[in-house]
């Protein structure tokens, strides 16, 4: 049984994301944030920008310097985001309690922030308490509901609870409104995405079908090979189940049903 600590290893965070900037890209993503975060100082155009302890601390997520995104993330001024993003670089941690208590922060001091609210989330997910995990996902849906990473994550969180309609339900939706969001690897932001699951197998049978079901025939071969490498058993479900049928002709496809389990 892996624990919760495990885990959070394949927790990836999606939105906002930063990279490690230098020379003219560190002017460009200082800009950027100059100009996209109401926290950011307002300035004089034509002079440099400030750099932030927001900033600063974004740039030790960027390098999973967690400690020290704390400490200058705490010189900044309090607000809803700067809560968050502590909170996320304690959930890197793996400090769970602390997390919470930040996130929590972060929706006291805005009760309409989605992001802090999916985070909370994420916790619940990490403690295995899969229906509180539902729960909160639904309320940051409620005020995101065009988050294909919420959407994601509440999928994932019916799946771990066993209700694969609903979470194929949710997957499919996160899928059209971001073609790329079972594949973002980014490393830092505001918004953390779960891709941790027990039933592997099972797992990337249900993302071969919902890549299947839209037309992606490469993410569902893919997935397919994935599915059958970690144990998959019942493959008569990939010539049944409809969502299949325009693969079914595919050499690609008749060679994946006759590949071998992987031995482990």
């Amino acid at each position: 049984m892996v624990s919760s600590k495990l885990a959070l290893a394949s927790v990836l965070v999606v939105v906002a994301s930063l990279a490690q900037p230098t020379g003219s890209e560190a002017s460009a993503a200082l800009r950027s944030n100059d100009q996209g975060n109401p926290s950011s100082p307002l300035r004089p155009e034509g002079t440099k920008p400030a750099v932030t302890p927001e900033m600063r601390g974004d740039i030790f997520m960027a390098r999973k310097m967690y400690r020290e995104a704390i400490e200058v993330y705490r010189q900044a001024p309090v607000s809803p985001v700067i809560m968050n993003k502590i909170g996320i670089a304690y959930h890197h941690m793996l400090d769970l309690a602390m997390a919470k208590k930040y996130y929590e922060q972060a929706v006291k001091l805005n009760k309409h922030y989605s992001e802090a609210i999916n985070n909370i989330g994420t916790i619940h997910y990490a403690q295995r308490n899969y229906r509180r995990a539902v729960n909160q996902y639904k309320k940051a849906l409620k005020l995101a509901p065009y988050s294909a990473s919420i959407h994601s994550n509440l999928g994932t969180a019916y799946f771990a609870r066993k209700k694969y309609k609903d979470a194929m339900k949710h997957y499919e939706l996160a899928l059209q409104l971001d073609p790329e969001v079972f594949e973002h690897r980014s490393t830092s932001g505001v918004l953390l995405q779960e891709r941790t699951v027990q039933e592997r197998a099972k797992f990337h049978f249900y993302m071969a079908k919902t890549y299947a079901k839209a037309g992606m025939t490469d993410r569902a071969l893919q997935y397919m090979r994935k599915a059958i490498e970690e144990g998959f058993k019942d493959r008569k479900k990939f010539t049944e189940d409809p969502e299949f049928a325009a693969l079914r002709d595919l050499p690609e496809f008749q060679q994946l049903l006759t590949m071998e389990t992987r031995v482990l």
